[in-house]
């Protein structure tokens, strides 16, 4: 991690105060303004902010919303701790696991499914069974419904897992297909590249940073030669080592503006890419709730339609009668009402 000071100061480095000569052990205002700038702010990264407790404070820009545009301008590293991850792909990253997420929920789905066509055709194949076909009157009524009960409710089992596959897994399977990928690159790439710019351009003031700071010793050197012998040429040696020295500090002046120029940018874009996220990401959770809860409607009108199923057996289990059932047996199997009597003698 890159920890410089950050050098967006206004003041021209052609101010006399700045180039004129110093004392031999003195510091230049030039290198003062530096050492302040350093006291407020930090580059880390390449990337400038301000050192805690220092200057104004920051206002979120979305108070109170937890925004993506408010919490992911610095850098993590990763789990292993070799790396750093950019605020801004780590918010891709949650694009990503979203999309993973979804597959999941649709597979799990998908599983439900199979458990519920599993289940329509056992409840088929027993409500064919020819178990107690034989029993009669009203209990074998009631007995003959139930069996009919489970075709029914197999129906209701195998009408439910249609509607799932089309009304919630197809759903969580189509949304955002194989371009949401290719529009996260995109995303990407161009945060990326303005990143790389702003790494550029801190490396030009640093470079240029550093020429400063060497046209400004040079200067004091000749000054002070100047000063232990008096001579036509060492007032010209100092007069280029000036015009050196201005040119160097407007150089920097120029590869800081740069800089902010480019920062600004990625400002500006990484607020407005982070806010489409994040609304990408609303989307997201309400597309799954909207389809989760179409899970639960089909759930519960799976539900009603399995009572349907079985109120007719409840009204025949309750119209059961075993004098009815023992009349009609009777009346099937009798072998006589002509009870014996006494023999005659």
């Amino acid at each position: 991690m890159m920890m410089e000071a950050s050098f967006d100061t206004e003041e021209s480095f052609d101010d006399p105060s700045c180039l004129a000569p110093q004392p031999p052990g003195s510091v230049s205002p030039a290198k003062r303004q530096i050492k302040e700038v350093k006291e407020t702010k930090t580059t880390i990264n390449c990337v400038t902010f301000p050192l805690p407790g220092e200057g104004p404070e920051q206002q979120l820009l979305k108070p109170n919303d937890w925004s993506y545009c408010d919490y992911f301008w610095a850098d993590k590293k990763d789990p292993q701790g070799t790396a750093h991850v950019a605020g801004f792909e780590v918010l891709l990253q949650k694009q990503l696991k979203g999309k993973q997420m979804q597959k999941e929920m649709a597979e799990f789905v998908h599983e439900r499914i199979k458990i519920e066509e599993e289940y329509a055709k056992n409840l088929s194949k027993l409500s064919l069974s020819p178990l107690a076909a034989q029993e009669e009157g009203t209990l074998g009524e009631a007995w003959t419904q139930l069996k009919k009960s489970l075709h029914d409710e197999a129906e209701v089992h195998l009408k439910f897992s249609n509607k799932l596959h089309s009304e919630v897994e197809k759903p969580l399977l189509t949304f955002r297909g194989d371009n949401f990928k290719k529009d996260l690159k995109k995303y990407d790439h161009h945060i990326a590249d303005l990143r790389k710019q702003l790494a550029s351009r801190f490396a030009s003031v640093e470079k240029a940073r550093k020429a400063l700071a060497d046209r400004q010793k040079d200067l004091e050197v000749k000054t002070q030669q100047l000063e232990i012998k008096l001579s036509n040429k060492h007032e010209e040696d100092i007069k280029k080592a000036r015009r050196k020295s201005t040119q160097a500090g407007d150089d920097l002046m120029r590869c800081v503006d740069l800089y902010n120029q480019t920062q600004s940018k990625w400002f500006e874009e990484m607020v407005t890419t982070s806010m489409e996220l994040e609304k990408l990401e609303v989307e997201r959770i309400e597309w799954i709730q909207q389809h989760l809860r179409q899970y639960t409607t089909l759930r519960h009108e799976t539900d009603m339609f399995n009572q349907s199923t079985v109120e007719p057996v409840d009204q025949l289990l309750q119209n059961v009668d075993p004098a009815k059932d023992r009349e009609l047996w009777v009346k099937e199997n009798k072998t006589g009402d002509v009870r014996p009597v006494d023999m005659d003698l």
